[in-house]
Protein backbone atom coordinates (compact mmCIF):
# COMPACT_ATOMS: atom_id res chain seq x y z
CA UNK A 1 0.00 0.00 0.00
CA UNK A 2 1.14 3.76 -0.75
CA UNK A 3 1.84 5.71 2.46
CA UNK A 4 1.88 8.59 0.36
CA UNK A 5 -0.31 11.09 2.59
CA UNK A 6 -2.22 12.48 -0.22
CA UNK A 7 -4.92 14.91 0.89
CA UNK A 8 -7.54 12.94 2.67
CA UNK A 9 -10.62 12.37 0.94
CA UNK A 10 -13.99 11.65 2.89
CA UNK A 11 -15.41 7.54 2.15
CA UNK A 12 -18.24 5.34 3.82
CA UNK A 13 -16.95 2.61 1.80
CA UNK A 14 -14.13 1.02 3.40
CA UNK A 15 -13.31 -2.95 3.14
CA UNK A 16 -12.14 -4.87 5.78
CA UNK A 17 -8.78 -5.67 3.32
CA UNK A 18 -8.27 -2.43 2.91
CA UNK A 19 -7.99 -1.29 6.88
CA UNK A 20 -5.89 -4.82 7.74
CA UNK A 21 -3.29 -3.57 5.25
CA UNK A 22 -3.55 -0.10 7.24
CA UNK A 23 -3.15 -2.00 10.39
CA UNK A 24 -0.44 -4.20 8.40
CA UNK A 25 1.76 -1.12 7.56
CA UNK A 26 5.34 -0.46 9.18
CA UNK A 27 4.82 1.44 12.49
CA UNK A 28 6.89 4.93 11.35
CA UNK A 29 5.05 4.96 7.64
CA UNK A 30 1.61 4.21 8.92
CA UNK A 31 2.09 7.16 11.65
CA UNK A 32 3.54 9.18 9.11
CA UNK A 33 0.29 8.76 7.38
CA UNK A 34 -2.17 9.87 10.24
CA UNK A 35 -0.07 12.23 11.26
CA UNK A 36 -0.44 14.09 7.69
CA UNK A 37 -4.05 13.76 7.59
CA UNK A 38 -4.42 15.20 10.70
CA UNK A 39 -2.96 18.09 10.04
CA UNK A 40 -5.13 18.80 7.04
CA UNK A 41 -8.00 19.19 9.21
CA UNK A 42 -6.76 20.25 12.92
CA UNK A 43 -3.95 22.17 15.01
CA UNK A 44 -1.72 19.64 15.58
CA UNK A 45 -0.64 21.39 18.73
CA UNK A 46 -4.33 21.40 20.28
CA UNK A 47 -6.35 18.85 22.45
CA UNK A 48 -9.88 19.32 22.83
CA UNK A 49 -10.62 18.32 27.11
CA UNK A 50 -13.73 17.08 28.15
CA UNK A 51 -14.90 15.87 31.63
CA UNK A 52 -17.18 13.16 32.80
CA UNK A 53 -19.51 12.34 35.51
CA UNK A 54 -21.13 9.26 36.33
CA UNK A 55 -24.92 10.66 37.44
CA UNK A 56 -26.02 7.52 38.10
CA UNK A 57 -23.81 4.54 38.94
CA UNK A 58 -24.16 1.05 39.19
CA UNK A 59 -27.44 -1.49 39.21
CA UNK A 60 -27.61 -1.87 35.34
CA UNK A 61 -29.18 -4.78 33.89
CA UNK A 62 -27.08 -5.16 31.16
CA UNK A 63 -24.49 -7.87 31.27
CA UNK A 64 -21.45 -6.15 29.64
CA UNK A 65 -18.68 -7.66 30.43
CA UNK A 66 -16.03 -5.13 30.69
CA UNK A 67 -18.31 -3.47 32.94
CA UNK A 68 -18.32 -3.34 37.23
CA UNK A 69 -21.99 -1.41 37.09
CA UNK A 70 -23.78 -4.48 36.20
CA UNK A 71 -25.86 -5.46 38.55
CA UNK A 72 -24.93 -9.08 37.63
CA UNK A 73 -21.30 -9.01 38.64
CA UNK A 74 -19.79 -8.63 42.43
CA UNK A 75 -16.96 -5.58 41.43
CA UNK A 76 -17.09 -4.19 44.58
CA UNK A 77 -19.24 -1.14 43.50
CA UNK A 78 -21.69 0.69 45.52
CA UNK A 79 -24.63 1.99 43.63
CA UNK A 80 -25.77 5.34 43.63
CA UNK A 81 -29.33 6.95 42.48
CA UNK A 82 -29.58 10.04 39.86
CA UNK A 83 -27.38 12.62 41.39
CA UNK A 84 -29.28 15.91 42.00
CA UNK A 85 -29.01 18.63 39.48
CA UNK A 86 -27.22 21.38 42.15
CA UNK A 87 -24.16 18.72 42.34
CA UNK A 88 -24.14 17.73 38.88
CA UNK A 89 -23.48 21.77 37.86
CA UNK A 90 -20.88 22.19 40.95
CA UNK A 91 -19.17 19.55 39.32
CA UNK A 92 -19.74 20.74 35.73
CA UNK A 93 -18.18 24.29 37.50
CA UNK A 94 -15.11 22.83 38.52
CA UNK A 95 -14.20 21.22 35.12
CA UNK A 96 -14.82 24.47 33.71
CA UNK A 97 -12.39 26.21 36.00
CA UNK A 98 -10.00 23.58 35.12
CA UNK A 99 -9.90 23.45 31.84
CA UNK A 100 -12.88 21.25 30.13
CA UNK A 101 -14.59 22.35 27.39
CA UNK A 102 -17.38 19.96 27.63
CA UNK A 103 -18.45 18.21 29.79
CA UNK A 104 -20.34 14.85 29.72
CA UNK A 105 -22.91 12.97 32.02
CA UNK A 106 -23.27 9.30 31.74
CA UNK A 107 -25.72 7.30 33.68
CA UNK A 108 -26.09 3.26 34.38
CA UNK A 109 -29.02 2.40 32.58
CA UNK A 110 -30.69 0.26 29.85
CA UNK A 111 -32.71 2.71 28.58
CA UNK A 112 -33.81 5.93 31.06
CA UNK A 113 -37.18 6.54 32.22
CA UNK A 114 -39.00 9.74 31.07
CA UNK A 115 -38.88 11.24 34.37
CA UNK A 116 -34.99 10.62 34.82
CA UNK A 117 -34.68 12.38 31.10
CA UNK A 118 -36.87 15.44 32.54
CA UNK A 119 -34.02 15.70 35.12
CA UNK A 120 -31.38 15.02 32.56
CA UNK A 121 -32.44 17.73 30.81
CA UNK A 122 -32.10 20.20 33.74
CA UNK A 123 -28.53 19.23 34.31
CA UNK A 124 -27.88 20.04 30.15
CA UNK A 125 -29.03 23.25 30.21
CA UNK A 126 -27.58 24.47 32.91
CA UNK A 127 -24.11 22.99 32.29
CA UNK A 128 -25.15 25.09 29.08
CA UNK A 129 -26.06 27.92 30.65
CA UNK A 130 -22.23 27.57 32.14
CA UNK A 131 -20.78 28.22 28.58
CA UNK A 132 -19.88 24.56 27.65
CA UNK A 133 -20.75 22.16 25.26
CA UNK A 134 -22.91 19.28 26.70
CA UNK A 135 -22.56 15.14 26.42
CA UNK A 136 -25.00 12.26 27.60
CA UNK A 137 -25.12 8.95 27.67
CA UNK A 138 -27.85 6.88 28.98
CA UNK A 139 -28.54 4.16 27.04
CA UNK A 140 -31.46 3.24 24.85
CA UNK A 141 -33.50 6.22 23.93
CA UNK A 142 -37.49 6.53 22.49
CA UNK A 143 -38.17 8.98 19.49
CA UNK A 144 -39.50 11.24 22.19
CA UNK A 145 -36.70 11.03 24.37
CA UNK A 146 -34.48 11.82 22.05
CA UNK A 147 -36.45 14.82 20.55
CA UNK A 148 -36.74 16.05 24.14
CA UNK A 149 -32.76 16.31 24.58
CA UNK A 150 -32.57 17.91 21.32
CA UNK A 151 -34.93 20.28 22.53
CA UNK A 152 -33.04 20.93 25.92
CA UNK A 153 -29.92 21.71 23.72
CA UNK A 154 -27.59 18.53 23.45
CA UNK A 155 -24.50 18.85 22.10
CA UNK A 156 -23.48 15.22 21.59
CA UNK A 157 -25.15 11.74 22.69
CA UNK A 158 -22.32 9.00 23.58
CA UNK A 159 -23.44 5.54 22.92
CA UNK A 160 -20.52 2.51 21.66
CA UNK A 161 -20.21 0.17 19.77
CA UNK A 162 -18.01 -1.41 21.86
CA UNK A 163 -16.66 -4.06 19.30
CA UNK A 164 -16.89 -5.81 15.97
CA UNK A 165 -20.59 -7.06 15.10
CA UNK A 166 -18.71 -10.52 14.90
CA UNK A 167 -17.06 -10.12 18.27
CA UNK A 168 -20.28 -8.31 20.31
CA UNK A 169 -21.80 -11.50 21.45
CA UNK A 170 -18.60 -12.54 23.73
CA UNK A 171 -19.21 -9.07 25.18
CA UNK A 172 -22.53 -8.51 25.58
CA UNK A 173 -25.45 -10.62 24.84
CA UNK A 174 -28.73 -8.08 26.96
CA UNK A 175 -28.78 -5.73 24.18
CA UNK A 176 -27.96 -6.36 20.05
CA UNK A 177 -25.95 -4.89 18.02
CA UNK A 178 -28.83 -3.32 15.71
CA UNK A 179 -29.95 -1.99 19.05
CA UNK A 180 -26.78 0.05 18.99
CA UNK A 181 -26.98 1.13 15.24
CA UNK A 182 -30.75 2.12 15.73
CA UNK A 183 -29.66 4.72 18.68
CA UNK A 184 -26.99 5.91 16.83
CA UNK A 185 -29.60 6.82 13.63
CA UNK A 186 -32.19 8.34 15.95
CA UNK A 187 -29.81 10.82 17.38
CA UNK A 188 -28.40 11.30 14.11
CA UNK A 189 -31.93 11.99 12.61
CA UNK A 190 -32.60 14.04 15.65
CA UNK A 191 -29.41 16.64 14.52
CA UNK A 192 -27.64 15.76 17.83
CA UNK A 193 -23.75 15.09 17.31
CA UNK A 194 -22.81 12.01 17.42
CA UNK A 195 -19.85 10.40 20.03
CA UNK A 196 -18.99 6.76 19.35
CA UNK A 197 -16.33 4.32 19.55
CA UNK A 198 -15.13 1.35 21.20
CA UNK A 199 -13.36 -0.60 23.39
CA UNK A 200 -10.10 -2.25 22.41
CA UNK A 201 -7.93 -5.00 24.75
CA UNK A 202 -11.07 -7.59 25.46
CA UNK A 203 -9.36 -10.15 23.33
CA UNK A 204 -10.48 -9.58 20.70
CA UNK A 205 -9.00 -10.02 17.32
CA UNK A 206 -7.17 -7.20 14.46
CA UNK A 207 -9.98 -8.21 12.38
CA UNK A 208 -12.21 -6.85 15.01
CA UNK A 209 -10.63 -4.34 15.59
CA UNK A 210 -10.15 -3.17 11.85
CA UNK A 211 -14.15 -3.97 11.33
CA UNK A 212 -15.07 -1.80 14.67
CA UNK A 213 -13.29 0.91 12.56
CA UNK A 214 -14.67 0.20 9.74
CA UNK A 215 -18.46 0.53 11.34
CA UNK A 216 -17.66 3.45 12.43
CA UNK A 217 -16.36 5.25 9.50
CA UNK A 218 -18.90 3.61 7.02
CA UNK A 219 -22.01 5.24 8.83
CA UNK A 220 -23.58 7.56 6.74
CA UNK A 221 -22.03 10.60 8.52
CA UNK A 222 -19.22 10.07 10.91
CA UNK A 223 -19.14 10.48 14.62
CA UNK A 224 -17.82 14.07 15.22
CA UNK A 225 -16.27 12.28 18.44
CA UNK A 226 -14.40 8.75 18.56
CA UNK A 227 -13.54 7.77 21.79
CA UNK A 228 -10.95 4.62 22.01
CA UNK A 229 -10.55 3.04 24.95
CA UNK A 230 -8.10 0.65 26.60
CA UNK A 231 -9.89 -1.87 28.61
CA UNK A 232 -9.70 -1.28 32.69
CA UNK A 233 -9.64 -4.64 34.21
CA UNK A 234 -11.61 -4.56 37.04
CA UNK A 235 -12.14 -7.34 39.82
CA UNK A 236 -15.26 -9.32 39.34
CA UNK A 237 -15.77 -8.64 35.45
CA UNK A 238 -15.69 -11.63 32.89
CA UNK A 239 -12.88 -9.89 31.52
CA UNK A 240 -10.86 -9.45 34.41
CA UNK A 241 -7.77 -11.00 33.89
CA UNK A 242 -7.50 -10.83 29.32
CA UNK A 243 -4.30 -10.87 28.51
CA UNK A 244 -3.20 -6.93 28.34
CA UNK A 245 -2.96 -5.63 24.08
CA UNK A 246 0.18 -4.73 23.31
CA UNK A 247 0.56 -0.48 23.40
CA UNK A 248 1.83 -0.28 19.88
CA UNK A 249 -0.85 -2.31 18.47
CA UNK A 250 -3.47 0.49 20.80
CA UNK A 251 -1.06 3.50 18.94
CA UNK A 252 -1.95 1.19 15.73
CA UNK A 253 -5.89 1.48 16.48
CA UNK A 254 -5.47 5.19 16.68
CA UNK A 255 -3.62 6.02 13.68
CA UNK A 256 -5.86 4.11 11.39
CA UNK A 257 -9.35 5.57 13.28
CA UNK A 258 -7.55 9.12 12.61
CA UNK A 259 -7.17 7.88 8.73
CA UNK A 260 -10.57 6.66 8.04
CA UNK A 261 -12.29 9.46 10.35
CA UNK A 262 -10.13 12.53 8.94
CA UNK A 263 -12.80 15.18 10.56
CA UNK A 264 -13.47 13.37 13.36
CA UNK A 265 -12.32 14.24 17.18
CA UNK A 266 -10.51 11.16 18.42
CA UNK A 267 -10.14 10.50 21.94
CA UNK A 268 -8.17 9.21 24.32
CA UNK A 269 -10.67 7.72 26.54
CA UNK A 270 -10.12 4.46 29.60
CA UNK A 271 -7.48 3.12 30.15
CA UNK A 272 -5.10 6.05 30.60
CA UNK A 273 -4.06 5.75 34.06
CA UNK A 274 -2.08 3.27 33.06
CA UNK A 275 -0.47 4.88 30.15
CA UNK A 276 2.93 6.37 30.19
CA UNK A 277 3.68 9.45 29.20
CA UNK A 278 5.67 8.32 26.22
CA UNK A 279 2.64 5.88 24.81
CA UNK A 280 0.36 8.96 24.89
CA UNK A 281 2.57 11.14 23.34
CA UNK A 282 2.58 8.38 20.64
CA UNK A 283 -1.02 8.48 20.40
CA UNK A 284 -1.47 12.35 19.84
CA UNK A 285 1.14 11.70 16.80
CA UNK A 286 -0.93 9.34 15.70
CA UNK A 287 -3.86 11.69 15.59
CA UNK A 288 -5.20 11.91 19.19
CA UNK A 289 -6.93 15.02 19.85
CA UNK A 290 -9.25 14.80 22.83
CA UNK A 291 -8.95 13.53 26.31
CA UNK A 292 -11.25 12.71 29.17
CA UNK A 293 -9.40 14.46 32.28
CA UNK A 294 -10.12 14.16 36.13
CA UNK A 295 -9.80 11.67 38.51
CA UNK A 296 -12.48 9.62 37.83
CA UNK A 297 -13.87 8.12 34.14
CA UNK A 298 -17.28 6.91 35.81
CA UNK A 299 -16.37 4.01 38.27
CA UNK A 300 -12.45 4.15 36.99
CA UNK A 301 -9.33 5.79 37.86
CA UNK A 302 -8.08 8.31 35.54
CA UNK A 303 -4.69 10.67 36.11
CA UNK A 304 -5.17 13.22 37.72
CA UNK A 305 -5.73 16.74 36.28
CA UNK A 306 -2.09 18.32 37.12
CA UNK A 307 -0.40 14.94 35.25
CA UNK A 308 -2.14 15.73 32.11
CA UNK A 309 -1.48 19.75 32.04
CA UNK A 310 2.39 18.80 32.67
CA UNK A 311 2.20 16.71 30.33
CA UNK A 312 1.15 19.31 27.96
CA UNK A 313 3.36 21.44 29.02
CA UNK A 314 6.32 18.81 28.49
CA UNK A 315 4.92 18.19 24.79
CA UNK A 316 4.64 22.14 23.93
CA UNK A 317 0.25 21.00 23.00
CA UNK A 318 -2.56 23.07 24.22
CA UNK A 319 -5.95 22.85 25.05
CA UNK A 320 -8.82 23.84 22.73
CA UNK A 321 -11.56 22.82 20.43
CA UNK A 322 -11.69 24.26 16.76
CA UNK A 323 -11.08 22.46 13.55
CA UNK A 324 -8.96 24.75 11.09
CA UNK A 325 -10.37 22.62 8.41
CA UNK A 326 -13.98 22.09 7.52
Amino acid sequence: MSVNPAISTIRHDWRTEEVQALFALPFNDLIFRAQSIHREHFDPNEIQISSLLSIKTGSCSEDCAYCPQSARYDADLQPEALMPVDDVLKAARRAKDEGASRFCMGAAWRQPKDKDVARVVEMIQGVKALGMETCVTLGMLTDTQTATLKEAGLDYYNHNLDTSEDYYSEIITTRTYQDRLDTLARVRDAGINVCCGGIVGMGESEQDRAKLLIELANLPKHPESVPINMLVQVEGTPLNGTEKLDPIVFVRTIAVARILMPTSRVRLSAGRNAMSDEMQALCFLAGANSIFYGEKLLTTDNPMTNQDLALFERLGVRSGGSCHVQ
